[in-house]
């Protein structure tokens, strides 16, 4: 499905469009200026980045750019997911001194307005919040689901270290251990999932409706329905699948790939959206997903895990005191919201 920029934006209603603004389609050329808009988002963890050239090579997908006397003030991209039924409001920015003047919702109702012209079977609008929503949000969405967000950061040595002591330990008791073990994580170890067992579990069973959050796919903050669309978008990206149990999986989880983030030399991102509420379960696929992913690395890294908000607290205090590594902030929650497209 691919989004046909060649749509002039004066076909668009007038009531679209503010006096003092103008929209375009947004290009490689743009690029330093976006990044100069959106200095010191997310606290050096942006993603637009390392996005920002494949967003606009992606041909399900729009970035709109509203500038101001010639200036870039604001940032939107629209992708069209979930067999074309969905658009997936992503990466809003708005330089500092517009915030707080409507430009935002003024470059939303002009990006919905551009979809809709070109794509009349869109039925809904998604976004991914990681703030608190208030009543007026609910007036405009209703909440799909929501996840809390632990982030951790540390040394990829230091946790390599961590990493081994607990391995050795879990040999020692596994040797003196009978069969009989009542521990839920040993009896289902994490298992990696390859393409084919990716499809068959998410596609061709009802084995993760009762894992998934409201039946969502939530990746690195985009969130899918499980359709065939989706599956083939995910399976062309860099993640690792695991469950504990590929018969009867109790907690599943994606990683997202390792890559480096502008916070500082050597420092980079590791993103994990976790399914499920066995706390046991949740720690024994962290574990294997930092094993993989710190093996190689040197430096520094933002572990970013998003996970049943039960289950925040606990796996707050095993990351401190288990693994020793530090608690960037409190918590907070990804929401998953939508609207109709009328």
């Amino acid at each position: 499905m691919k989004i046909d920029t060649s749509l002039t934006l004066r076909q668009l209603p007038e009531t679209m469009s503010q006096a003092d603004l103008q929209f375009t389609v947004a290009t490689e050329e743009d690029f330093d200026d976006i990044m100069a808009m959106s200095q010191d988002i997310y606290g050096g963890l942006d993603y637009l980045p390392t996005r920002y050239t494949s967003w606009l090579q992606d041909t399900n997908r729009i970035v709109i750019l509203a500038r101001k006397e010639d200036k870039v003030i604001a940032l939107e991209s629209v992708c069209m997911i979930d067999d074309g039924e969905t658009m997936l409001v992503e990466g809003l920015r708005v330089a500092p001194q517009e915030r707080g003047k409507g430009v935002a919702g003024v470059l939303l109702r002009f990006c919905s307005e551009l979809v809709k012209s070109k794509y009349p079977e869109v039925k809904v609008c998604r976004l991914t919040r990681d703030d608190r929503l208030g009543p007026k949000d609910f007036e405009k969405y209703r909440l799909i689901t929501k996840q809390g967000i632990l982030l951790v950061r540390f040394k990829a040595e230091d946790v390599k270290s961590q990493l081994s002591v607990l391995n050795k330990g879990k040999e020692i008791q596994s040797s003196s251990s009978t069969s009989s073990s009542s521990s839920s994580s040993s009896k289902c170890p994490p298992v990696r999932l390859d393409h084919t067992a990716v499809h068959q579990l998410y596609l061709t069973t009802d084995l993760m409706q009762g894992v998934l959050p409201n039946l969502t796919i939530i990746q690195d903050w985009q969130p899918f329905k499980p359709v065939p669309t989706t599956m083939a978008t995910l399976l062309k990206k860099d993640i690792d699948w695991m469950v504990d149990d590929v018969s009867k999986p109790a907690v599943a989880s994606l990683c997202t790939f390792p890559y480096r983030v502008p916070v500082g030399k050597d420092w980079y991102y590791l993103n994990i959206d976790m399914y499920g509420k066995d706390l046991d379960l949740v720690k024994e696929q962290f574990l294997c997903h930092l094993e993989r992913h710190t093996d190689t690395l040197e430096g520094h890294v933002m572990c970013q895990m998003f996970l049943d908000p039960l289950l925040w607290k606990p796996m707050a205090e095993y990351c401190q005191n288990t693994l020793s590594v530090e608690l960037v902030k409190e918590y907070t929650e990804q929401c998953v919201v939508e609207s109709d497209v009328i």
